[in-house]
């Protein structure tokens, strides 16, 4: 295929083609894994999104914690 044909698809259907793999990604790991191994596996993932994303925008890593970790944690 043409390079140009894929960049032209991307640009007016990334939307949907992002979504089909997502779609496809999780039925694979639903089917391989159970519901709610897959569920706990997506859990991790947005976490450590959430937590690198915090990262990246220099956030204090202790700040973090102290956010995610019950009142009374000590050090």
């Amino acid at each position: 295929m043409n390079s140009k044909l894929l960049e032209e698809i991307w640009q007016h259907h990334s939307g949907k083609l992002l979504g089909v793999l997502f779609g496809f990604i999780i039925s694979i790991l639903v089917i391989t894994f159970g519901f709610f191994k897959t569920l706990f596996v997506i859990l991790c993932v947005i976490a450590g999104y959430v937590v690198g994303k915090r990262i990246d925008e220099k956030e204090d890593i202790m700040e973090i914690l102290d956010k995610l970790l019950p009142p009374g944690y000590n050090r």
